[in-house]
């Protein structure tokens, strides 16, 4: 049986099959070269519009990605494992919704399991899913604990993000050397402070006051 989930559906609906061609988006590259003060068609940059929308197919390629269909294959033969499992310092890079600019950090995801487990390169692929998109880390953290929980319907899923902005690090503000840190706890990781403790325990957070008590 195949789950959508709402943010699915969203993420499906928000990328519209009628995107501009791929010369339409080097034009837009050359505009944006004239608009910084400089000479698109000089040799240093001629090649840069088909590399910049080359470099934006990696960036964004999670637009062309089912986090769902990702998790719809487990496994059942488990022996009746049932204690955390936990993917930890997923390297993540992502990008601004608000700036265009890089976020950089790294993802933990647990989840624990209820009869059923996934393979855990379907737990890193579905984080470079929701990543490979314009985002704000609020929004990706719950994307990623929320397909989780929805598809592998686990006893509980937690995921906490590390990240650097260069929003504010390389601009604006200028803070370098300032960590984001966002979490999601469902099920059992909310619930049950044991539980939450013991995970936070296993990614070596140190300010648990940050993620709840």
């Amino acid at each position: 049986m195949n789950i959508v989930t709402p943010n699915a559906r969203r993420a499906s609906a928000t990328h519209s099959t009628d995107r501009p061609t791929r010369e339409e988006a080097e034009t837009a590259v050359r505009t944006l070269l004239r608009w910084a003060g400089d000479d698109p068609t000089r040799e240093g940059l001629a090649g840069t519009p088909d590399r910049v929308v080359r470099s934006y197919e990696e960036f964004f390629a999670g637009y062309d990605l089912d986090p769902v269909a990702m998790l719809e294959r487990t496994f059942e033969e488990t022996d009746g494992y049932d204690e955390i499992v936990l993917l930890r310092d997923i390297r993540l890079e992502s990008h601004c919704e608000h700036h265009m600019v890089p976020i950089i950090g790294r993802a933990h995801v647990a989840y624990l399991p209820h009869r059923r487990v996934v393979g855990i390169s379907k737990l890193a692929r579905v984080v470079e899913a929701y990543a490979k998109r314009l985002q704000i880390q609020e929004k990706l953290t719950a994307q990623i604990a929320n397909t989780i929980q929805d598809v592998l319907q686990p006893r509980g899923v937690a995921v906490v993000i590390e990240a650097a902005h260069q929003c504010m690090t390389t601009r604006g503000i200028h803070k370098p050397g300032v960590t984001m840190v966002t979490s999601r706890m469902l099920g059992a990781f909310r619930d049950d402070p044991t539980t939450r403790r013991e995970f936070l325990a296993m990614i070596g957070t140190r300010g648990t006051s940050v993620l709840g008590d």
